[in-house]
């Protein structure tokens, strides 16, 4: 019985000993090596290996066959029906994009607490008069958002008559920040400056950031006074002339609107400034 129990025991006592090595012991031989790893990068430098490149440069084609290709383009006729949907297509656009505009602005006015242009009677009766027709010389007016805003909003009324243009040549606090010159506009353009609310009537006066038109006219010092053909609140790349000439004439001074145009005037700019000075001493 003894030797029976000896020889069950001894399998188990190799099996205990074989598992649990000495502390001081090492495990020999190298570790399993990561096999879904080593397979996902001979995979990727296999697809680099069979990966075919597109071709570098145009083929070399026969000149005759260019001469062809050529003549081809050349002779095609112009598709009448084609045109018209072009410009179907392009006016359609159009459209839509003045209606999301005009959509955008009176969110804009809602928010700084302003009228929209053009609900203010006096503006609406002005316009049926055909007093704020558009003229072939706009005054500009360049200022800076360090003028008192008291001078601001006095260069804004008279601005207004005549159907002029307020300039600046950038923004309060960077362009990053829209936030102070759309308080600045709103302060300059209130007819009333305690007014507050969305039911604020403004002066129809256009303000329009442009360094460009400073840079055109060499302006240096505000107030400055120039004649300027055209638009200048279109964006350039809507007018017919992107490279409009600026006004032949500069006049500086802290005087009011009528005094710059009489300058105007004086040193040669006549023409220029009579359809100006007639509103302004009209209204």
């Amino acid at each position: 019985m003894t030797a029976i129990l000896a020889a069950l025991a001894a399998p188990a006592l190799g099996q205990s000993s074989a598992q649990a090595p000495t502390s001081g012991s090492q495990e020999a031989g190298p570790a399993a090596p990561d096999q879904p790893m080593e397979r996902l990068k001979q995979a990727m430098a296999k697809r680099k290996a069979t990966a075919v490149n597109g071709p570098s440069k145009l083929p070399a084609l026969p000149q005759d066959l260019r001469r062809r290709a050529f003549e081809g383009l050349n002779g095609r006729l112009p598709s009448r029906e084609m045109d018209q949907r072009a410009r179907a297509a392009r006016d359609a656009a159009a459209r839509r994009l003045d209606v999301e505009q005009a959509a955008m602005n009176a969110k804009i006015y809602k928010a700084l607490g302003l009228a929209l242009p053009g609900t203010d009677p006096e503006q609406n009766a002005a316009a049926v008069t055909g007093s704020s027709a558009p003229a072939s010389w706009v005054p500009v007016l360049f200022v800076s958002s360090s003028m008192p805003v008291e001078t601001l909003r006095t260069y804004a009324g008279q601005l207004e008559r005549a159907r002029g243009v307020l300039a600046f040549r950038g923004v309060p606090g960077g362009l990053g920040r829209i936030g102070p010159m759309a308080e600045l506009s709103a302060r300059i353009l209130r007819r009333d400056p305690g007014c507050e609310g969305p039911a604020c009537a403004m002066r129809d006066v256009q303000l329009i950031v442009d360094p460009i038109l400073f840079r055109q006219h060499g302006v240096a010092r505000v107030p400055a006074l120039a004649m300027v053909p055209g638009d200048p609140t279109k964006p350039y790349c809507e007018r017919e002339d992107e490279a409009s000439p600026p006004g032949a004439h500069l006049v500086f001074g802290d005087a009011a609107l009528s005094g710059l145009l009489e300058e105007y005037g004086r040193i040669g700019g006549d023409k220029e400034v009579k359809d100006a000075q007639a509103r302004l001493r009209h209204r």
